[in-house]
């Protein structure tokens, strides 16, 4: 794509962002310290710091937050009286999910058929090495023209909340007058998207116990309440027979008005079988934007390897409860206890434990930074405008740092288009997504330091 001096410089780097990319893969950094090394998350967090600091970043440091991680803070100067512009990603992961069902080992970066594979890359890995060479960029053409800010943060897929406990404890941090979420995605390949809207999420463990210890199926089935059967009888509360999410309540009639997701387009993306339906109704933006959903993530049972022919005395399950902007996920949390209380059969004991939560986000997509991000993502994808969609996902964060710099303006953009199939086996990034974002970022630091001198 080189034209323009700034997307020159990007092109001729991109060898290195590979090897950084590929170095910063190979950490094992889930922030989940039962089954991965909390080493390996440190040494990626000694990594990020090490890269700042490269690129001459001062007050760099590590963060203990409140949930025992860290995240990576630093601050490059730029101009007198130039605006500050805050950076965020995040190098902690999700889990690789079954080892055995990727191609290509999850924490090794593996270039197949013009993608990089590898655990992180997209999400959101690749998120932090994108705002590396968008600085580097810029360096080499004249130079920063803002204050820069990065925190990079180490427990973002847990939803711990640390690094907003954090900032809310030390709010001077990360106060910015912009700041670029690098952690969402293009709507689709090569068409440039800004993200407008996040669900909330709150994660919700559930335990059901009706016995003092497992029966023999075969003299006490029958009578004895099973408490699997008992969970799988209660999850299936949560739905309708179309599939659509149904939590006593809760409204789930919300309408998506921006860019659409075409049916055709959905199935592909997600891979749905041949002949198997979708689940839900109203328009496939509807259901992933403005609607609730909810996800069983894990239930508690053993394996068939190891079944035995009994009745169960206790059970559980893992659920996600996504809720749209104009939803509390406090009070989306209340109703969903209040129907798992209510529909709970046989009378059994439930114990419910909220393990994470965080709110729905939206955007000012009027805001003057926005005129900046078009401008540069006409350059970077020519021939292309800037699309504004939502995203089914949860960044909690935004939603800190709206309310601590209620006059920031928030920009969400990032490599996780579908493609990508983050959270799931064989995660992946395109290079070209990375290099095109990459030179949208510089001239969007460009054009918004302009903007502000105007």
């Amino acid at each position: 794509m080189p034209s323009h001096p700034i997307a020159e410089t990007v092109a001729s780097l991109m060898p290195r962002a590979k090897q950084e990319l590929s170095e910063l893969v190979a950490f094992q950094s889930v922030a989940d310290w039962a089954h991965f090394p909390q080493s390996e998350s440190q040494a990626a967090a000694n990594w990020v710091a090490d890269a700042l600091r490269t690129e001459g970043f001062q007050d760099v440091a590590l963060l203990d937050t409140p949930d025992g991680t860290q995240s990576v803070y630093g601050f490059l100067p730029g101009p007198a009286d130039a605006p500050t512009v805050l950076l965020y990603a995040h190098y902690d992961v999700q889990p690789p999910l079954d080892d055995a069902a990727w191609i290509s080992p999850a924490f090794e970066l593996t270039e197949r058929n013009g993608r990089w594979y590898g655990r992180g890359t997209a999400d959101c890995k690749g998120g932090f090495i994108l705002h590396l060479l968008a600085l580097r960029a810029l360096k080499a053409n004249g130079g920063v023209p803002v204050n820069v800010k990065v925190i990079v943060e180490g427990s973002e897929e847990q939803g711990t909340g640390g690094l907003q406990q954090y900032a809310t404890a030390h709010p001077e941090l990360l106060a910015a007058d912009a700041v670029v979420i690098g952690d969402a995605g293009n709507f689709r390949t090569g068409l440039p998207t800004v993200t407008a809207t996040l669900r909330g999420m709150c994660l919700l463990k559930v335990k059901i116990d009706t016995l003092g210890g497992n029966l023999h199926s075969g003299m006490f089935g029958g009578a004895a309440p099973d408490a699997m059967a008992a969970l799988i009888q209660l999850l299936a509360s949560l739905r309708a027979p179309d599939g659509s999410t149904t939590v006593d309540g809760l409204a789930s009639d919300g309408v998506w008005e921006g860019l659409q997701y075409p049916e055709s387009d959905y199935r592909s993306d997600a891979k749905v079988l041949d002949g198997v339906e979708l689940i839900g109704e109203g328009t496939i933006a509807d259901r992933l934007w403005a609607r609730p959903a909810v996800t069983v993530l894990a239930i508690d049972s053993p394996p068939l390897a190891s079944a035995t022919p009994s009745v169960h005395a206790s059970a559980g399950a893992l659920v996600s409860l996504r809720v749209p902007p104009g939803v509390d996920t406090a009070e989306a949390i209340k109703l969903l206890e209040a129907h798992l209380v209510a529909h709970t059969p046989w009378k059994a004991r439930l114990e419910l434990e909220v393990v994470g939560q965080g709110q729905p986000f939206q955007a000012d997509t009027t805001s003057p930074a926005y005129a900046s991000m078009a401008q540069a993502m006409k350059v970077a994808y020519p021939g292309q405008e800037m699309q504004i969609s939502g995203m089914g996902g949860s960044i909690p964060l935004c939603n800190t740092l709206t309310e601590l710099y209620p006059d920031a303006e928030m920009l969400l953009i990032g490599l996780s288009e579908p493609e990508a199939q983050i959270h799931a086996v064989n995660e992946s990034v395109s290079p070209e997504e990375l290099e095109r974002l990459s030179v949208t970022e510089a001239l969007f630091l460009l054009n918004y330091a302009e903007s502000k001198r105007a």
